[in-house]
């Protein structure tokens, strides 16, 4: 039977000058740590969020225009050399911070290009993902997941972790519960990853009514050896979930990242774009 999970590869955290990248790598090694797996922090130089030099020559006589061509490419360079430093000593910083409180030997890596394509180059070889829920260009003001985000979590295939502003080892867990058969595959996968095993565990469905294989999963969850505190409560999913995470002191919530059929739905007026609006814990975001 073929692994409902990844059982080998890398943990890999991208990280950028926002100020989650110490949170980022943090989890990131919190989780590489508990899979046993080897950790890399990735940076990707993107030239579209970067800046680049507008071409301003059109309408120039021919020696001004090819004098602002030639101007224009050496700036195109330097700005490149600085992003390449600037991207070197990001990554050297966030090594050294985790070498100062944890016990992990982080690889970096410095890539040009897009994030998600490089996260799509390199995904045969990664068994999780970490992000942060806003990047470096995101408006914080708004409080609404990064465009990087919700681009990642639609174009990769793997588990991707979803980290808060600032990192603390969760020591208790939530499933949010609600009968698909995406849910139901999440908790087989809690089942067979050593990511949260120990960890007490909240199983949450919100509705009317019991969602059909809830009493199941939660009986799959402490065969497996959890302490499985479930529970089906009324109301609307995104508000509920959100109390419930404070109510009970929850670290780290888990929730189906849904099929590439219903993505769009993911970041945009969902309920879990809403989830990772309020809540300020780690969420897990499985398919």
């Amino acid at each position: 039977m073929t692994s409902l999970i990844k059982t080998d590869g890398r943990v890999v955290a991208a990280v950028d000058a926002s100020s989650y990248t110490f949170s980022v790598a943090g989890t990131a090694a919190w989780a590489a740590m508990r899979l046993g797996a080897p950790l890399t922090l990735l940076h990707a130089i993107d030239r579209a969020t970067a800046g680049s030099s507008e071409d301003l020559s059109g309408n120039l006589a021919l020696g001004d225009r090819e004098m602002l061509l030639e101007r224009l490419a050496d700036a195109d360079a330097e700005r490149s050399r600085l992003a390449q430093a600037r991207g070197r000593e990001l990554l050297d910083l966030a090594r050294g911070r985790l070498a100062e409180q944890v016990d992990v030997d982080a690889e970096c890596r410095l890539r040009h290009g897009a994030l998600v394509d490089n996260l799509l180059d390199i995904e045969d070889d990664v068994r999780l993902f970490v992000v942060g829920k806003r990047g470096e260009h995101a408006d914080f003001a708004r409080a609404h997941p990064g465009s990087n985000l919700e681009r990642v979590v639609r174009a990769v295939h793997r588990p991707v972790l979803v980290a808060a502003r600032a990192f603390k080892a969760p020591t208790r867990f939530m499933v949010a519960f609600d009968g698909s058969a995406t849910t139901r595959k999440c908790v087989e996968m809690v089942v067979a990853s050593p990511l949260l095993a120990g960890l007490p565990c909240r199983l949450l469905a919100v509705g009317d009514a019991e969602p059909e294989g809830f009493q199941a999963a939660a009986a799959r969850l402490r065969e497996a050896g959890y302490e499985v505190d479930a529970e089906c409560l009324a109301g609307a999913p995104d508000t509920v979930i959100a109390a419930e995470v404070e109510r009970h002191r929850i670290d780290l919530l888990v929730m189906g990242a849904y099929g590439h059929s219903r993505i769009r739905q993911l970041i945009v007026g969902s309920t879990t774009t809403t989830v990772l609006r309020q809540c300020t814990i780690p969420v897990l975001l499985l398919r």
